[in-house]
């Protein structure tokens, strides 16, 4: 017998085993009404109620649902309720420019657009069938309670059941293709590795637009797990609601940690969730300074994973083995930097000119409409990372290089060509670099260095506040210095190792 995986199974089985169980907690502080504390019941509900106003409104199976919003209970649902009827969801990042925002609606061909009022100008002059801002007006015109929604005509583990735009080596975005059973797959995989059970209480410190949360709304959904999101991260609020909610579970970038440790050392009192909390860190390969002040500091546990939005996103998981338990907080905080081994179902190996590559159910079907891209990512059978590194006889993953030409910073990829385009349309600017420098906050800073056409001159204040004008604002350099020249080859190419050598020297790799 075979049966599709679908999205929609873990939705059913929450109603079905943990219906009366409160499934959200809403984000109490948003411009839309909050929706307080809902039952997988009603989550599931509400829904079948987003899929019947998609048939009224005529939008068909396999069209593009596009929404734009901060963590919410109403993201929530429709990670669930779009997909599991056949539809596609493509979910953008908040942060991103207006441009930004008008390019990924129209090269997905997104026939709804569903906004967080936060972000309604920024998306005034997009052109789409149906558009609905999140609140009372997507409650009242959107949605249908008195009429049953069409069920899915032929479920297709294999159909796309979410768009996820990244950041890549060009300046236009590359959709992620992400299908049923890379979600499934996935979803049950990270749920097995972290032992998550329904004991637990997730809070989405994770911006649920990236990856769709790394596929731990589904996880959590289908396990049972009381979900809380947070709408903007800060160190002390996260405490705040750990402490309020029993939290037991958190993913996010190497940032959001060093924000709670920051929060930490003004806390009155013990810090909340000491032995209780599971963090589970990717985005940047964390210093192992900040994993052991996680662990002694905070009394959390450290998890890092590796992975990327083409691979839903788990490749590799490193959590703390009982072999860990007799090592001293600094070999243990060492053993526990590493990327880690790959998870179930997951073959990893290093090409001969050192990139990872990786093959499994998790990676992706395609970039949406670009074949070419796509051939290129999975060229000879593997997915190609762009990252390059290392695999120990252990099977152990450790990056130390990105081959691409992105910049991570606070678990945001960053296209460093992009960066140079905005940088290079201010006038009195002749050559930039976009690199990466190493950063305790972020992980990577946005760096730009300049050269100045002859005769001009601006400030490095001015210059990051053109950039910002043009790219999101999380893009944009947070710092600019600027030089006589920039090295290049005998062809002209940047040579931008020579750049981030005076940064990276003492660091041993090239990530940070």
């Amino acid at each position: 017998m075979r049966v599709p995986l679908t999205t929609r199974d873990f939705l059913d089985r929450a109603e079905l085993v943990y219906g009366d169980r409160i499934g959200i907690v809403d984000e109490p502080t948003q411009p839309a009404a909050p929706l307080g504390e809902l039952t997988y019941r009603e989550v599931a509900r509400r829904g079948r109620a987003i899929a019947a106003g998609l048939d009224a409104l005529g939008v068909g199976e396999g069209e593009r649902v596009a929404v734009v919003s901060h963590n919410s209970a109403r993201l929530l649902e429709l990670l669930y309720a779009v997909p599991s009827f056949g539809r596609v969801l493509v979910p953008i990042n908040f942060r991103l420019s207006p441009a930004e925002f008008a390019y990924i609606a129209e090269h997905s061909g997104a026939s709804v657009l569903l906004a967080d009022p936060e972000v309604e100008q920024q998306l005034a002059g997009i052109e789409v069938k149906h558009r609905f801002l999140l609140g009372e007006e997507y409650e009242s015109g959107l949605l249908r309670f008195d009429a049953e929604p069409r069920p899915w005509t032929e479920p297709d583990e294999d159909a796309t059941a979410t768009i996820n735009y990244t950041s890549g080596t060009t300046a236009r975005p590359k959709g992620v293709q992400m299908t049923h059973r890379n979600i499934w797959v996935n979803a049950t995989t990270f749920g097995m590795h972290m032992q998550v059970s329904d004991r637990d209480v997730y809070l989405h410190t994770l911006p649920m637009f990236h990856c769709n949360g790394w596929g731990l709304p589904y996880t959590s959904a289908g396990l049972g797990v009381r979900q809380v999101p947070i709408r903007k991260i800060d160190g002390a609020e996260i405490l705040r609601r750990v402490e309020q909610h029993g939290v037991t579970l958190m993913a996010g970038a190497p940032a959001v940690w060093n924000a709670v440790l920051d929060a930490a050392a003004d806390w009155d009192g013990p810090v909340p969730g000491r032995d209780q909390v599971r963090i589970v860190v990717a985005g940047a390969p964390p210093p192992s300074r900040t994993i052991a002040r996680v662990e002694e500091e905070l009394g959390w546990e450290f998890n890092q994973i590796y992975g990327l939005t083409e691979t839903a996103p788990l490749l590799t998981i490193n959590r703390p083995r009982a072999e860990y338990d007799q090592l001293s907080p600094e070999d243990r905080a060492k053993a526990l930097s590493r990327a880690g081994v790959p998870a179930l179902g997951t073959r990893m190996t290093v090409s001969e000119s050192g990139e990872v590559l990786a093959q499994g159910n998790t990676v992706l079907a395609g970039y949406w409409e670009n074949p070419g891209a796509s051939a290129e990512a999975l060229d000879g059978g593997w997915f190609h990372t762009g990252d390059g590194g290392t695999i120990d006889e252990g099977g152990y993953l450790t990056i130390s290089d990105r081959k691409k030409d992105v910049i991570i910073t606070g678990g945001e990829n960053v296209s460093s060509i992009e960066v140079e385009d905005a940088v290079f349309s201010h006038p009195a600017v002749a050559e930039v670099a976009v690199i990466g420098v190493p950063d305790e906050k972020w992980g990577e800073m946005v760096t730009a260095l300049v050269v100045l056409s002859e005769g001009q001159s601006v400030t490095e204040a001015e210059l990051i506040a053109h950039t910002r004008e043009r790219i999101a604002g999380y893009k944009a350099p947070k710092r600019v210095e600027f030089r006589e020249a920039i090295p290049r080859t005998a062809t002209g190419k940047i040579q931008k190792f020579k750049l981030r050598q005076a940064f990276w020297t003492d660091q041993g790799r090239q990530v940070n």
